[in-house]
């Protein structure tokens, strides 16, 4: 006799994806505190590598069609079955209305993915939860009305602030159609969001915080004098967002007698940000890593003197949330730079916890060459950023609420 599929269906836009590790994180926590689930992928894994973390996770993994065309049979079977389903017509009225003001390939994709999903979805299913408010949830939705499920988010920053307005609202409302509650990871994000639903006690705020188990004890870092080799490191993709274009305008305004030398980890396309660096002559000073896993992280962490994050808001509206990277460097005793760009300040205040400054390369460049040359300043901050750390963004409450969230979601089952 089989056994019954786990109750709850997870989506998420990629697995195992190296820059998500707060979703892994959140999945393996879960698991341990007893919740059955399977992951439903909308994109096939990119990444080399893979963290420890990923290994942890027993749930399985179900791939969707990436795009539509690659999988025909299995995507025009998905969508005869899904016609049989109660909610069929009433899915389909809901995204042709969503369609007529998002006219785009993408649209249709979210369709047809919801189709495979509710048609493969296992009959023991009782809810779904998408990670990101935007492609997932839109999946998720659609064929939980055609399966007459609930189902519920996790929004975090680009998914709030690059998705249209009607779509968030639409995602929200207190009917069949929205989600029965939504959780995001920062303050800011929270209150945008209770902004536009109906019933704002449906948001909940739900900081990812991190699992100091996964992470060995803070180096005793023995102090620096003013001078030394000074060891400065970025972790996060290249993009725009991550602002690292503006960190190397401030490289090369540092003082020239300053002995640094900058380590950036992450994937993405660095081309331009090279030649950057070789025209403002330090690229002999830059040491590009690419992605790396969470112990190589780590140890570049242990090594550096300095964390440089200099967020900003992209084009598009995209930004960060609370990156994680920063209670990383924090859970290493390592001084931090970064700027007031959403919710960062939830977590660092100036001239306590690290410094923040604007992203212009002249107030960079200066936080920069305060903390090489005061060595006992930037020491203080770090104790107190990893106090902070552990004394509030610990992983357990956030995992304990929502694993409350989800028990209800799915009917009290597990």
């Amino acid at each position: 006799m089989s056994q019954p599929a786990p109750p709850l269906a997870v989506l998420v836009k990629g697995w195992p994806r190296l820059s998500e590790t707060f979703i892994a994180q959140e999945l393996v926590a879960l698991e341990e505190a007893g919740h059955g689930f399977e992951i439903w992928s909308l994109r096939h894994p990119t990444d080399a590598k893979r963290h420890p973390l990923h290994e942890r996770l027993r749930a399985k993994v179900r791939y969707l069609p990436e795009y539509l065309y690659e999988e025909p049979a299995r995507v025009w079977s998905a969508r005869e079955a899904a016609r049989a389903l109660p909610g069929y017509a009433e899915a389909y009225r809901v995204w042709r209305a969503d369609l007529r003001r998002d006219m785009t390939p993408n649209r249709i994709r979210r369709f047809g993915q919801a189709c495979v999903l509710a048609a493969e979805l296992p009959g023991d299913v009782r809810g779904l939860y998408a990670h990101f408010m935007h492609t997932p949830s839109s999946v998720a939705r659609y064929a939980a009305i055609m399966r007459g499920l609930p189902w519920a988010f996790s929004a975090h920053a680009k998914d709030i602030w690059t998705s249209p307005d009607w779509e968030k609202r639409e995602k929200l409302r207190g009917d069949m159609h929205g989600a029965v509650f939504g959780a995001t990871c920062t303050g800011v994000g929270a209150a945008h969001l209770r902004g536009l639903a109906d019933d704002p006690g449906r948001v909940d705020l739900v900081y990812h915080g991190l699992d100091l188990s996964r992470f060995p004890d803070a180096p005793n870092r023995p102090l620096r004098s003013p001078g030394d080799p000074f060891a400065i490191l970025s972790v996060g993709r290249l993009v725009e967002k991550k602002g690292f274009y503006r960190l190397i305008a401030a490289l090369a305004l540092l003082p020239e007698g300053m002995d640094w030398h900058w380590t950036h980890i992450g994937g993405g396309d660095g081309a331009g940000l090279r030649a950057q660096a070789s025209d403002a002559g330090v690229a002999d000073r830059i040491t590009w890593a690419g992605a790396c896993d969470q112990p190589e992280v780590i140890a570049a962490m242990r090594g550096a003197d300095l964390f440089v994050l200099p967020s900003r808001i992209a084009g598009d509206g995209d930004r960060d949330g609370l990156p994680n990277v920063l209670m990383e460097a924090a859970s290493q005793r390592l001084a931090i730079l970064s700027t007031p760009v959403s919710a960062i300040p939830e977590f660092i205040t100036d001239g306590i916890h690290g410094l923040l400054r604007d992203d212009a390369p002249e107030a960079l460049a200066g936080a920069i060459a305060q903390v090489e040359g005061e060595p006992h300043a930037a020491r203080e901050r770090a104790e107190a950023a990893l106090a902070r750390l552990r004394a509030e963004f610990g992983m357990e409450p956030g995992i304990a609420h929502l694993s409350q969230r989800l028990t209800a979601l799915c009917g009290g089952v597990r």
